[in-house]
């Protein structure tokens, strides 16, 4: 059953061009309204802070971001500053000379006042405006959860507007089935994507962010538990503490089965746990400069009577005694308040899992990284959300090269599965929660991280490679089209007879599937190998990264050229706003 179809379909090819001459945007305001701008609440803060750049490119000094204010974040993010348009600057004295606080500010900040008020304060006669008004969430069940008044203004605000856009195609059905409208427009949310010059320099991030990673886990079990960490991988989920909305209970449910699935193949088991940081800590302390010496001699065997006196050696043997354990780890790195009743400590109990309850942040003192560290120190990022409109915890894992785990019911899983013919290829492994039952998706997601598990590094470097090349998909250089799109079907709509547009024609409309990569065969992967666990060497064979990395830059390209560039034009309009 195929998800319905918004009007313009989210191909990322197919769109129409507009005029020859450019949008006289010196004559336009774009306003963008949310709750977000300057505060920091969910994903459409990431939202609005990646698309500035290309927007403010196509509007330069007449974008206008509206946002409510507080003072912690007023002091970091926002700078005082007279406004460049003199509309503006007249429109903010008209409301301060009405009682309202409203701060000279690029980002113009605004305490609790109706939007329409600021517009007719300010402007008698009829401007042209693009107004976006975000994060206006609806729920099912309105009037039971006391939130009618926030469902009756989202509806009155999506019949009333010109342009009706959603995030993704499963916000789309949902808005369609409550909202009674399709939407106009599918604006996918995008991320600034930085390349780097050598394919290698990621790989070699994720190696550094995985080594302090590592170290995070000898601290935390040296003495309880010992395995090697060259076998072991590192998977992790990150979001709002919502446990079922997040997939939390999903996804703790498939590490007990992946903890079974493993025991019983024979593989190797990994724990984490806490408790000997300070001393795995004294021991490296008293082992560096044994490892420094060593250098400095050249590879020449040292006299050990010159390197430790009795002294060194009773430091070691009360550091190595006092690393010995005779009972399980702890299953949290923190104390937690009411840890009896909390959802997740109360499934990781009956499982061999670690619980690291805190933001991440380089000045932890347990495990000093940022998020964005951490992640490309993992191996696998597991998000199997039941409600996520767009979810940029996988799409942030692209941009890193970094393998996920999403679902369906995730815009950036539907997005995905649209798009790319083979996303497992790509380190993109997609879950079905929608047509499935809850015990058959967590035997899909156990089956997908047991599969992972089963790879050797090899494979496992490829897969990294192609998903960092996927990342292109994901760059607001390509998705923010579909805003300007949107905003210029609003202006032919609100003003035809000055701003003229063709409407699109679906039926002209084809959408782009991003092929399998170039070595991978037709056939299901497993029948290219004659044993379940083939070498390295055999991937050797099939594999030439150069080569499918130009294949890839190609087909990347391919949507937003094929069909949408006149032959005498050197490039298609629009592009970098003009």
């Amino acid at each position: 059953m195929r998800l319905s179809r918004s009007l313009s379909i989210s191909s990322l090819s197919g769109l129409p061009l507009w005029e020859e001459e450019s949008l006289p945007v010196q004559d336009l305001l774009l306003f963008e309204v949310s709750w977000e701008v300057t505060n920091k609440v969910g994903g459409i803060y990431t939202v609005i802070q990646t698309k500035a750049k290309i927007t403010v490119d196509e509007w330069g000094e007449n974008y206008i971001m509206m946002g409510p204010y507080y003072e912690h974040n007023f002091k970091t993010q926002v700078e005082k500053c007279e406004p460049p348009n003199q509309a503006i600057k007249a429109a903010m004295d008209s409301l301060n000379n009405n009682g309202s606080q409203v701060l000279k500010t690029w980002l113009l900040v605004m305490s609790d006042y109706k939007v329409s008020a600021f517009f007719s304060l300010v402007f008698p006669c009829k401007p042209h405006f693009i107004i976006y008004f975000m994060q206006f969430n609806i729920d099912r069940e309105a009037g039971q959860r006391q939130i009618y008044h926030r469902y009756c203004l989202e509806r009155a605000a999506v019949r009333c507007a010109h342009v009706f856009t959603t995030v993704s195609q499963i916000t789309a059905v949902e808005a369609n089935h409550m909202l009674q409208r399709q939407p106009d427009v599918i604006t996918p949310n995008g991320l600034n994507v930085r390349k780097f010059s050598a394919m290698h320099e990621f790989q070699n991030l994720h190696s550094m962010n995985k080594a302090k990673i590592q170290e995070f886990v000898r601290g935390h079990f040296y003495g309880h538990l010992d395995f090697d960490l060259e076998k072991t991988l590192f998977f992790f989920i990150a979001g709002r503490y919502e446990f079922s909305n997040k997939g939390a209970d999903l996804f703790l449910e498939s590490l007990s089965r992946l903890n079974y699935l493993l025991r019983v193949h024979k593989s190797d088991v990994t724990v984490v746990s806490l408790k000997g940081q300070a001393v795995r800590k004294q021991l490296w302390c008293i082992g560096s400069p044994l490892i420094m010496l060593s250098c400095v001699n050249r590879g020449e065997i040292p006299d050990m009577s010159k390197i430790l006196d009795r002294d060194d050696f009773t430091i070691m043997k009360r550091a190595i005694y006092a690393t010995q354990r005779h009972s399980l780890p702890p299953v949290t790195t923190h104390n937690m308040l009411d840890d009896s009743t909390d959802p997740i400590l109360s499934n990781i109990r009956r499982m061999d899992i670690v619980f690291h309850p805190e933001f991440l942040s380089s000045t932890s003192p347990l495990l000093p990284m940022d998020y964005e560290e951490f992640v490309r120190g993992c191996h696998l990022g597991v998000f199997p959300s039941y409600y996520e409109p767009w979810g940029y915890t996988p799409g942030e894992c692209t941009v890193m090269g970094i393998p996920s785990i999403t679902t369906n019911l995730s815009g950036f899983g539907c997005f995905m599965e649209e798009h790319v013919s083979e996303p497992s290829e790509y380190g993109i492994y997609i879950v079905d929660r929608r047509f499935r039952s809850a015990d058959e998706s967590c035997n899909q997601l156990t089956q997908f991280m047991f599969s992972f598990c089963q790879q050797s590094r090899r494979p496992r470097i490829i897969q990294r490679n192609r998903t960092e090349r996927l990342s292109d998909l994901l760059d607001w250089r390509y998705l923010g089209r579909f805003y300007m799109y949107a905003r210029h079907l609003a202006l032919s709509r609100s003003f035809p007879s000055e701003f003229k547009m063709d409407h699109l024609n679906i039926a002209q409309t084809q959408g782009f599937r991003y092929p399998r990569p170039s070595s991978v065969p037709p056939s299901p992967s497993a029948s290219l190998h004659s044993t379940p666990h083939h070498s390295d060497e055999e991937d050797d064979d099939t594999y030439d990264e150069e080569e499918e990395a130009e294949r890839d830059r190609q087909n990347i390209k391919a949507p937003f050229t094929l069909g949408a560039e006149p032959e005498d034009k050197s490039k298609p309009p629009l592009e970098n706003g003009k």
